[in-house]
């Protein structure tokens, strides 16, 4: 466990690259273990939810070899049982859209989470696969969370499924489905929350020759499709972007982010449409966002998080800097995340000083109070340790994050960057 120290922090200033996309990564990497060939996915993130992701597709057979920024990966003939359990990590994201293609092997396949099945459930896209002729259940093994795939394939046919409780259970079927024995109509229950990660999935997909039919409520996926190899190039992710953006926009700064793709379909763009309301001076260049901060000018505004859920930690921070009342909504789905995000930001911030309510959907901020130091538990959760950093930048006094080594989640260089741009931060040098 290992524990960093922030202290105030007037000014930022400098240039540092976004680390690439957490989600890019997964989906190519996955797409690349079922194509028929070698692609190269250049400019990969390394993190602890990406390499949960590598382990699984090498379980099930794929090749993969790493070079200098770049992973070349042979798709697997035959997708394979295996003997020992797929480590999945605490990767939400590796265990939905495993669990499909687990589906596809020869035999049987076992994948354990270090989480909660609870938190993050996987209930729905089991009884989605039943209903398309594949079998799976939770259990355990040695006390972890597990999930028994029997494979054999996917029959395929017609199944519904939520569209408000994870997008990932869409995406793993998009995965599979493609190699199904029949065509596969996934009809949502709900309204899809989270529909940029689905455009996301089918725009990698179809880079590798798969097409998949999108029609408001419906998803229509054709059998029997092969998945050709190509060779791509991760984004930068802003998601992760974002805590860098909002400590620029909270201090008197001029801070550059390279390897940022604004007309990608990251639906976390909207980082820049929520700063440009709040009062921050910001301009997207070609591959790049420049944001200057004026220190606490921000004016508050509402957040619609339906398809923005990452967002909330760094717009909850954002908020508790400007000046007026900010409610951020359609946030509910955050409560199954790494923690209760939304029970963690109060928890945290509110420590800090800050005026925060939380109900079910959201949170309400009433901003311009100022802020000061503490001792903060992240719950073990990326976010939460990125966010209530940048508050502590603004914040009177020291602030201790401890385990902060949660960030290698997604943003192993995280601190790192922030030192880089003229944080006082003491510690946190957990890249790899």
């Amino acid at each position: 466990m290992a524990d960093v120290i922030l202290k105030k922090t007037g000014k930022l200033t400098g240039k540092v690259c976004a680390p690439s996309s957490k989600s890019y990564t997964q989906r190519m990497v996955i797409a690349a273990a079922l194509s028929k060939g070698t692609s190269k996915v250049s400019s990969p993130l390394s993190s602890e939810d990406t390499e949960a992701t590598l382990r699984a597709v090498t379980a099930l057979g794929a090749e993969v070899r790493s070079t200098e920024d770049c992973l070349i990966i042979k798709g697997a003939q035959t997708l394979k049982a295996t003997k020992e359990s797929i480590d999945c990590g605490e990767s939400g994201a590796t265990l939905r859209f495993m669990i499909p293609v687990a589906a596809l092997a020869e035999g049987p396949s076992v994948l354990v989470f270090r989480g909660s099945l609870d938190r993050r459930p996987v209930e729905p896209l089991l009884a989605g696969l039943k209903e398309l002729g594949a079998n799976a259940v939770v259990g355990k093994v040695g006390g972890k969370d597990a999930v028994f795939v029997d494979g054999g394939g996917i029959r395929g046919g017609k199944t519904t499924i939520p569209g408000d409780v994870s997008s990932q259970f869409i995406s793993g079927l998009m995965f599979a489905c493609p190699l199904a024995k029949e065509d596969t109509e996934l009809t949502l229950t709900s309204q899809l929350e989270s529909a940029d990660y689905v455009k996301m999935t089918e725009a990698v997909l179809s880079k590798h020759a798969i097409g998949i039919v999108i029609r408001e409520n419906r998803i229509f996926i054709p059998s029997n499709q092969k998945y050709k190899a190509t060779d791509e190039r991760v984004p930068g992710d802003f998601s992760s972007a974002a805590f860098l953006l909002a400590a620029a926009a909270i201090t008197d700064s001029k801070v550059q982010i390279s390897n940022l793709d604004y007309v990608g379909v990251q639906g976390d763009r909207a980082i820049l449409s929520i700063l440009k309301r709040m009062g921050a001076n910001g301009k997207a260049c070609k591959d790049s966002i420049e944001i200057e901060g004026l220190g606490n000018s921000l004016k508050a505004t509402d957040v619609d998080a339906k398809n923005i859920p990452d967002l909330v930690p760094a717009c909850t921070v954002l908020a508790c800097y400007a000046k007026g009342k900010s409610r951020i909504f359609g946030a509910h789905r955050l409560k199954l995340k790494e923690s209760d995000r939304l029970g963690s930001l109060y928890s945290e911030l509110t420590k800090m000083d800050a005026q925060i309510t939380v109900d079910s959907d959201g949170v309400t901020v009433q901003g311009g109070f100022q802020l000061h130091g503490t001792v903060i538990d992240p719950h073990d959760d990326h976010r939460i340790a990125m966010a209530c950093a940048v508050a502590a930048l603004g914040a009177e006094g020291e602030t201790t994050i401890v385990n902060a080594e949660c960030v290698r989640k997604s943003y192993p260089q995280f601190f790192t960057h922030l030192k880089q741009l003229g944080a006082d931060v003491v510690g946190g040098k957990f890249d790899r």
